[in-house]
């Protein structure tokens, strides 16, 4: 038993170490442009033994896409827990600035984005709607918004997406000027 929890252990290190890598590696090269043997490779381990951990590269990637969807979720908690008073106005505000700190890590930024230029990939699509009905549902418990309010908060998300993605906040022209309005 005690040798079960071991490997059961080393298992659960070693998955986290592979999503660390991974979220790097995909990240930089987005999801068609990785391979599994690029990961295991940064990881330090065999492909063989990244298989053992993973069923395949969507479930691996999905895996990426959920560990994003709870580090949104976890910076949104906090934010909401901070909010005082019931305006959804206030408390979108609040998120607005939770969700801008998390996409600053470029790496969640960047599978975010390719996540969604993937999403044709059954594992993936699924993967990345259950990040949005997640976000989408708890954003709607804490705020108190309107679904005009929330879906005007998530094109702002996706705008800001952008803007960082591009270095927009770094370029001095109106039309970078607008789209960081």
């Amino acid at each position: 038993m005690g040798s079960e929890g071991n490997r059961r252990s080393t298992a659960e290190v070693r998955r986290a170490t592979v999503m660390s890598t991974a979220i790097k590696t995909f990240a930089a090269r987005g999801y068609y442009g990785t391979s599994t043997m690029d990961v295991a490779t940064a990881a330090g381990i065999s492909q063989g033994y990244l298989y053992r951990l993973f069923k395949d590269k969507p479930t691996l990637f999905a895996a990426l896409i959920d560990y994003c969807s709870d580090r949104l979720r976890e910076s949104v908690a906090v934010a909401a827990a901070s909010v005082r008073g019931t305006d959804p106005e206030a408390a979108l505000a609040a998120l607005t600035a939770s969700y801008d700190d998390v996409i600053a890590d470029r790496d969640v930024l960047m599978i975010l984005l390719h996540a969604q230029g993937s999403a044709s990939e059954p594992v993936i699509g699924e993967a990345l709607r259950r990040c949005y009905a997640r976000q989408v549902e708890y954003i709607r418990s804490v705020s108190g918004a309107s679904d005009a309010q929330i879906r005007r908060y998530f094109a702002d998300a996706l705008l800001s997406n952008v803007v960082v993605a591009i270095d927009a906040d770094t370029i001095d022209a109106p039309w970078a000027r607008t789209l960081r309005a």
